[in-house]
C-alpha cells in the first residue's frame, strides 16, 4: 500500500510520498482543470510552477487556496475540489486571463485546440466583466518554422521547462515584470539569431497560440491551382501512424492507404514516399560508416568515430550551435527529406522532361525542423530550393478537412514508383533507433557477405532517453549508441567531448522524444508518452508486414544507382546527396 492516505471529496486514496495533491485526484478520476501544468510522462520534469493558479482547491486547516499541480500530499490531508469558493476564484482567474488576451480566435492558429478555449467552455464563461490594462504589444516573430505571438503569452512557462530543462537547449526564459512579462529568448532577439534547433518541442506543448508552426498549406494550394506546375508530394513514415489522431482514430492506428488516396484526390500529380529516400540514406550513411569503420580498422588515426546520424534537422542545428567542435563527426549524408528533394529536381525531373523550377516538391513531416531545413541555401541549385514546401502532420489534417474529405470512406491506394517504392527498414526511421537499425541491417550483410541471421536489432529498441548497445558483426564487435530528446544527445557528446569513454563506433541522435513520431508538428500528444509508443508499436508493425525490409534490397533504389549516381559515395552521389556543416555563432 502507498505511504500517503488522502481524502478528495470524501473519498480516500493512498499515493506514494513526493505526490501532488493533483496525482490523488487523477487517480480518484477526478477533474481539476489545469494550465500551465505539464507532466512530462517518461521523464523527471514536471512544469509546477503554479502560475496560472486554475487548479486551486480548500484544503481542511489551511487558510488559502491551494494550486494542486505543485501542492505536496500530506498524510490525512482532507481536500475539497468543488465548494463554491474554489469554483468561483477558478472563474475568476480565468476571466482575469482572458481580459489580457486577445480576442482573435476566429483567425488563431490554435483555435480548435487551445486549452485556454477549452478551459473557457469546461468552466461556462460567455462573457468577461474584468477590464483594465492590457499587455504591451509585442511584434510577431517570424522564422521559417516558427511563429512567436507574445501577446497571446499565458505565462504558464511549459515551453521555457520544454527548451531549458527536456531539450536543454537554452533559447527561452521568462523576461521582464508585469504586463510586460513573457518567455523570450535573451534580450527579445529573433529565433533565428538564437541557439533554436525548430524542434518545435515549445510548439507541442504550448496552450494556446502563443507559439505555432508557420503554416505552409495555403501555399501548397497555391501551387496546385498552378497549371504550369507539377507539384508531387513526399509522405515521412510517423505521418502514417499519427495522422488518424486528427480523425478521431487510436494513436497508432495506420492509414497509410487512405493517406495516399486523400493527397491524390487533393490534386498531387504524384504521391511519393520518404521511405525511398530514407533506403537511398542508409545506402550512403551506411556505406560511409563501413568506410570509417574500414580505416579505422586498419590503423589510421583521427578517424571521425564515432559516426552520427544526420537525418534530424534539429540535432544538426543543435551541434553546429553548441558543439561546433564536434562537427566532422556527423554523417555528411542528407537527410531523407534533402536526398528525396534532390533526386526529384535532377533524376526525376530529368524523366519528366521538366526544368527543376517548374517542380514543386511538397513535403509531409512530423517535424518543424524540416521547414527550416528546406530553407537552407546550401540545399539549393541557383537559388531553386530541392524542398520547396513543408506542412506539418496537423497541416495536412487541416488540409484534408478543407477540401472536406472524410478520410474514413476512402479506399487504399499505392504510393506512386518510382519514388515511392521502399523498405520495412526505411519506415523504421520514424521511431528513435530505427536509423541505426536500417543501418545495420545493410551494413552487416555488406561488411559480412551473408544475410543477417536475425533482422531485428531488437536490443537497440526502446524509450530509454540514452541507450547502449553491443551488436555483433560476425565477430567485429560494434558499441553503438542511442539518443532521443535533445537533453539526453547533450549528455552523449558531452561524453564524446570528453574522449568517447564507451568506445561508441556510431550513435543515432533524435531531437524530439521518441524520435519523429513524437515530432513538433504532429498531432499534439500533451507530454502523454503513451501516444508515442503507440505510434511506435504502429511503425513497427509496418516494417514487420512488409515484404522487403533492408535496404539494400530496394530495387527502385538499385536502379537508380545503376542508371543515375554510380554507386553509394561515388562522386555524383556525393554531390548530389552529401553536405557539409558549419558552425553556427548564435546567442
Amino acid at each position: 500500500m502507498s505511504d500517503i492516505r488522502l481524502v478528495i471529496d470524501g473519498k480516500e486514496v493512498f499515493v506514494p510520498k513526493g505526490s501532488t495533491i493533483l496525482d490523488g485526484a487523477k487517480k480518484l478520476g477526478i477533474t481539476i482543470p489545469t494550465l500551465c501544468h505539464l507532466d512530462l510522462h517518461d521523464t523527471k520534469m514536471v512544469n509546477q510552477t503554479a502560475s496560472c493558479r486554475v487548479c486551486v482547491v480548500e484544503v481542511e486547516g489551511r487558510g488559502n487556496l491551494a494550486p494542486s499541480c505543485a501542492t505536496p500530499a500530506l498524510d490525512g490531508m482532507v481536500v475539497r475540489t468543488n465548494t463554491m469558493r474554489v469554483l468561483e476564484t477558478r472563474k475568476t482567474v480565468t476571466e482575469l486571463i482572458l481580459s489580457d488576451h486577445p480576442k482573435d480566435c476566429l483567425t488563431c492558429s490554435q483555435s480548435g485546440d487551445c486549452e485556454l478555449q477549452d478551459l473557457a467552455e469546461m468552466i461556462g464563461i460567455r462573457e468577461i466583466n474584468i477590464t483594465g490594462k492590457e499587455m504591451s504589444t509585442y511584434k510577431k516573430d517570424y522564422s521559417t518554422s516558427i511563429i512567436r505571438d507574445m501577446d497571446k503569452c499565458i505565462m504558464c512557462r511549459r515551453c521555457e521547462t520544454m527548451c531549458n530543462e527536456v531539450q536543454e537547449v537554452g533559447a527561452l526564459s521568462g523576461i521582464n515584470r508585469g504586463f510586460n512579462a513573457v518567455v523570450s529568448p535573451a534580450f527579445e532577439l529573433p529565433l533565428t539569431e538564437t541557439v533554436c534547433t525548430h524542434c518545435g518541442q515549445c510548439v507541442a506543448v504550448c496552450p494556446v497560440g502563443a507559439l505555432s508552426e508557420n503554416d505552409h498549406t495555403w501555399k501548397v494550394v497555391e501551387a496546385l491551382a498552378n497549371p504550369e506546375k507539377t507539384v508531387i508530394v513526399q509522405v515521412a513514415p510517423a505521418v502514417r501512424v499519427a495522422l488518424g489522431e486528427e480523425f478521431g482514430h487510436e494513436p497508432g492506428t495506420i492509414i497509410t492507404g487512405k493517406m495516399v488516396t486523400a493527397l491524390k484526390q487533393i490534386g498531387f500529380d504524384q504521391v511519393f514516399d520518404t521511405d525511398f529516400a530514407a533506403d537511398l540514406t542508409i545506402m550512403e550513411e551506411g556505406t560511409e560508416l563501413l568506410g570509417r569503420l574500414g580505416r579505422f580498422l586498419a590503423g589510421e588515426k583521427d578517424v571521425p568515430l564515432p559516426i552520427l546520424t544526420s537525418c534530424c534537422p534539429a540535432w544538426v542545428n543543435f551541434v553546429e550551435s553548441q558543439f561546433p567542435d564536434l562537427i566532422d563527426i556527423p554523417s555528411s549524408a542528407k537527410s531523407p527529406q534533402q536526398m528525396f528533394g534532390a533526386v526529384a529536381k535532377s533524376y526525376y525531373a530529368d524523366i519528366l522532361k521538366i526544368d527543376r523550377k517548374d517542380l514543386v516538391v511538397v513535403s509531409v513531416m512530423p517535424c518543424l525542423a524540416k521547414k527550416y531545413e528546406a530553407d537552407r541555401a546550401e540545399f539549393s541549385v541557383d537559388g531553386n530550393p530541392d524542398v520547396d514546401l513543408v506542412i506539418s502532420t496537423r497541416e495536412l489534417a487541416h488540409l484534408i478537412e478543407q477540401v472536406n474529405i472524410d478520410i474514413d470512406e476512402l479506399e487504399d491506394s499505392e504510393f506512386d514508383k518510382p519514388l515511392g517504392v521502399s523498405t520495412g527498414a526505411g519506415v523504421i526511421f520514424g521511431s528513435t533507433g530505427g536509423v541505426i537499425e536500417a543501418a545495420l541491417r545493410t551494413a552487416y550483410e555488406v561488411h559480412v557477405k551473408k544475410p543477417l541471421p536475425k533482422i531485428d536489432f531488437e536490443q537497440l529498441r526502446g524509450f530509454d532517453g540514452v541507450r547502449a548497445a553491443e551488436v555483433d558483426f560476425d565477430g567485429l564487435k560494434l558499441n553503438i549508441g542511442i539518443a532521443h530528446g535533445l537533453g539526453n544527445a547533450k549528455a552523449l557528446l558531452t561524453e564524446i567531448r570528453n574522449g568517447n569513454p564507451r568506445n561508441f563506433h556510431a550513435i543515432e541522435v533524435m531531437a524530439c522524444p521518441g524520435g519523429c513520431i513524437g515530432g513538433g508538428g504532429q498531432p499534439y500528444h500533451h507530454g502523454d508518452s503513451s501516444i508515442i509508443k503507440k505510434r511506435m508499436d504502429a511503425i513497427y508493425q509496418i516494417d514487420k508486414d512488409m515484404p522487403i525490409r533492408k535496404s539494400h534490397e530496394n530495387q527502385a533504389v538499385m536502379e537508380l544507382y545503376d542508371k543515375y549516381l554510380g554507386e553509394p559515395m561515388s562522386h555524383k552521389a556525393h554531390d548530389l546527396l552529401h553536405t557539409h556543416y558549419s558552425q553556427k555563432d548564435k546567442a
